[in-house]
């Protein structure tokens, strides 16, 4: 009866075609928020979205200008201004160097010109990938003559912010930044043209207190992180926990912040609309 026990009916056998298989369906990739995996290649078709938690990864300004604007539409403008180092401080330059080359950007936010849904618009994309997106004085420059530009073709502005605030290694040349900025877009909502701001994760520190909240129309993706001091710091200033979705763009949403949460999958249509009806309100 013992003997019976160990009698094997079936046997484990080696699938020779399971690599090949593997193959086929492509690597894998782990979100970065829940770290379960899925396919790389249906997290793409998905933008970026994770099938599991249902958020989304962040985007470089190649990526999100291919799923928003119109194909072969964007002129980029201003790459040819440069960083350079104002305060000499040390090591900047050779970082620079080397995320110029690890991104492929100049910068940490790429402007230009294109259509999404056939409407014209000027367009500028944060990229987190660079420096976290921080605004140092060239991202400034780019964004400022990109409304002045703007201002004087009678265009639309659309900026998709992504960023963790001033650029330390510029010091107070950053923060100057601020007040440049929403200055131009000023002079831009002065002429009675249209500025979209598109906030997604994350958007914080000196962008969030400046240009990225004088939008006409202040759109945010899901799931997003906006703000502008950290969860621990103002929890350690007001001495009070904060709610678990503070600073998430449902948040701030119900707190009247932003005009609407748009999926990644619908923002395309939503921006085109936008920008359709304000031409046709215009008269153009």
């Amino acid at each position: 009866m013992l003997i019976d026990l160990f009698k094997k009916t079936r046997y484990i056998s080696v699938d020779l075609d399971y690599n090949e298989r593997q193959k086929e369906l492509g690597p894998l990739v782990v979100c970065p928020f829940c770290k379960k995996s899925m396919r790389a290649k249906e997290y793409e078709q998905r933008l970026h979205q994770c099938q599991h938690c249902g958020k989304y990864g962040r985007l470089n300004p190649e990526q999100r200008l291919a799923m928003t604007v119109d194909e072969d539409s964007f002129q980029p403008m201003n790459e040819g201004v440069y960083t350079t180092n104002p305060l000499d401080f040390a090591g900047y330059e050779e970082k620079i160097a080397t995320l110029q080359e690890k991104t492929g950007c100049t910068e940490a936010v790429t402007t230009g010109v294109g259509t999404i849904l056939g409407e014209k618009a000027c367009i500028a994309v944060m990229n987190s990938e660079f420096l976290m997106a921080s605004m140092g004085s060239v991202v400034g420059e780019r964004l400022t003559r990109l409304f002045e530009y703007a201002t004087e073709e009678r265009l639309p502005v659309i900026i998709f912010c992504a960023s963790g605030g001033a650029r330390m290694h510029e010091g107070i040349l950053s923060l100057m930044q601020m007040a440049k900025v929403s200055g131009a877009a000023g002079k831009h909502s002065q002429a009675g043209l249209l500025y979209i701001t598109v906030l997604t994760d994350p958007t914080t520190g000196g962008v969030t207190a400046s240009f990225a909240m004088l939008g006409d129309i202040i759109l945010a993706e899901k799931n997003a992180t906006i703000g502008f001091a950290g969860r621990r710091v103002i929890e350690g200033t007001i001495g009070t926990e904060l709610p678990k979705d503070f600073q998430t763009a449902e948040f701030v949403e119900k707190h009247g912040f932003v005009d609407k949460v748009v999926s990644r999958q619908e923002l395309k249509e939503v921006l085109g609309k936008i920008l359709k009806l304000h031409r046709l309100e215009a008269g153009n």
